[in-house]
């Protein structure tokens, strides 16, 4: 039987009188990369947020880890999250950055810092302040930040903007590691390349509602 860790039951999100997701119905098996595309507006931030218990539901249920979301839990434990850009202390390294992060539940030494920077393909001795990072820097931050903390489950929006074709590489194996080491991510991305490269099944999000394209049913992606 599939360990499916998300669960998802006919979930609708409107805002006001604009209904941004609707009758939405899917599992996400442990283990695996779930890529979700769509064209910049179709409802996958919010889906996301939904999941992470960041935005409340119109109707429907989200359970994570047996756990339903805005009932037994407000936001699912567990899980590193990148939606929209990476917020940082602007004036602080990166490292500096992650560290006073780290504070906040103190599960993991420095030691464990710089081993995440190092992962992700940043100098954790680097003294540059965060502001000066290029946008690609910051979304390898973000992904250290996400991961530092050893989540199960990993809502990725996007991870790529920003980085050259040698970081798209290099985050592309970071997160090929990630799943080999049983994490389950989800991840939205532009891109077809990425979404080829990475993800063991994909949907599409069109017209507010979720079809199912490729490793839920034998549907060639394009």
């Amino acid at each position: 039987m599939k360990n499916n860790v998300i669960i998802i039951k006919d979930l609708c999100k409107t805002f006001r009188n604009t209904t941004v997701i609707h009758d939405i119905n899917i599992s996400f098996e442990k283990g695996k990369i779930h890529g979700i595309v769509g064209r910049n507006g179709s409802g996958k931030t919010v889906l996301f947020k939904c999941i992470c218990g960041f935005v409340p539901m119109t109707s429907g249920s989200i359970q994570v880890k047996e756990k339903l979301v805005g009932k037994d839990i407000d936001i699912p434990k567990d899980m590193g999250i990148i939606i929209e850009s990476p917020g940082f202390l602007p004036n602080y390294s990166g490292f500096n950055n992650l560290k006073f992060l780290a504070k906040l539940q103190n599960k993991i030494s420095k030691k464990e810092i710089r081993e995440t920077m190092l992962f992700v393909g940043l100098d954790p001795d680097e003294k540059k302040h965060v502001e000066k990072y290029s946008m690609g820097m910051r979304q390898r931050l973000g992904l250290a930040q996400a991961i530092m903390e050893d989540p199960d489950i990993l809502i990725l929006d996007e991870p790529m903007n920003g980085l050259d074709n040698q970081g798209v590489l290099e985050m592309r194996k970071c997160l090929l590691q990630l799943r080999n080491q049983g994490k389950t991510i989800l991840l939205a991305s532009h891109s077809t390349e990425d979404i080829n490269a990475l993800c063991d099944t994909v949907c599409k999000i069109e017209d507010e509602i979720l079809i199912k394209i490729r490793g839920f049913e034998d549907v060639p992606f394009h």
